[in-house]
Parts: C-alpha cells; structure tokens; sequence
C-alpha cells in the first residue's frame, strides 16, 4: 500500500462564492508491502467530479478528507458549497454554515465570506449582524473585496456598538 498526502496551497482570498480548485502538491510515500492503494479521499478527485456535475463522488470524496482528524479545509468548504446549493444534496443551509464553519475556522476566506453570508440572511443560523460583519471583517482582512463591501453595507445597519462588538470578535478571533 502507498500512503498519499496531499498538501494544498494556501487558499488566499478569492472574490467568489463558488469553489475553486487550488494546486496541490502531492507527497507519496511507499509502504513497506509496495501496494499503490491511496487513503480515502482525494481533493482532485472530488473537484473534478463536483466540476463534471458527479455530486455523489464529489460527496463521498469531500466528506473522506473533511471528516478526518485534522480535516481538509478545501473539502470542508466544498461540502458547505454543495449543502449551501442544493448539488447532490439536499439544500440544507444549517448543514451548509456548519461545513463553512469548519473551514472558516482554519482562515479560508472564502467560507468565511459565505458563513457571513448566511448569518447576514438569516439562512441556517439566528440572523446576526454583529457575526456576518465578523466574518465579513476576517476574510476582507485576507484582501477579499466583495467582503469587505458586504461588511460595509452590513454595517449601515448596525448600531456603532454592534459594529465595536463585532470588530473586537474579529480581531481576538484565531484559526483552529
């Protein structure tokens, strides 16, 4: 058996709701039996599936990489996308904030952008201000404009010790 590890690039900002494949750089290391048998799970595997419309395969491929102990942080997001949407799935925004947050907690911008989202419309978690603006806040921190101007106009709406609240939450926040 081979074991494979797969390491991703950081997955910096990016202005979209959907997911997007990163590079990854693999790291296969034989086994003592020599067998070429991969771990459960494989990132590619899953985004190629999920791009081709196969939300079955994507699904179990995700769910492999994101229930594992430390969890993959693109799958996690790829599993909110896909609740979140209604692919393969069905649409389930509590599902989806709970993937979202799972990778949101490990600083992906763009789970944080959408875990803002839902918090702002109230889809799948209490509707909260003061925590959209804080993942707003976080992933606008990591150069994504769209959160940033959604933090904005988020903010019009809130009261200046809203705002104070969800600027001190942001700001003590920090990746799991």
């Amino acid at each position: 058996m081979r074991i494979k590890i797969v390491l991703i690039a950081p997955l910096l900002s990016l202005a979209l709701v959907a997911p997007v494949a990163v590079p990854a750089l693999e790291i296969v290391v034989p086994a003592t039996d020599g067998s070429a048998e991969p771990l459960a799970g494989s990132y590619e595997v899953g985004v190629a599936a999920h791009d081709s419309g196969d939300f079955a395969t994507a699904l179990r491929e995700f769910r492999a990489l994101a229930e594992q102990e430390q969890g993959h942080v693109g799958a996690a997001f790829y599993l909110g996308f896909m609740y979140d949407f209604g692919e393969g799935v069905p649409q389930d925004f509590a599902e989806a904030a709970w993937w979202y947050r799972k990778a949101a907690g490990q600083g992906l911008a763009r789970a944080q952008f959408n875990l803002g989202v839902l918090y702002d419309k109230g889809l799948g978690v209490p509707q909260d201000y003061v925590e959209a603006y804080k993942w707003f806040n976080l992933a606008a921190a990591q150069n994504n404009e769209v959160a940033r101007k959604k933090r904005d106009i988020i903010a019009e709406r809130m009261t200046p010790a809203d705002i104070s609240e969800a600027q001190r939450l942001a700001r003590e926040w920090r990746p799991k």
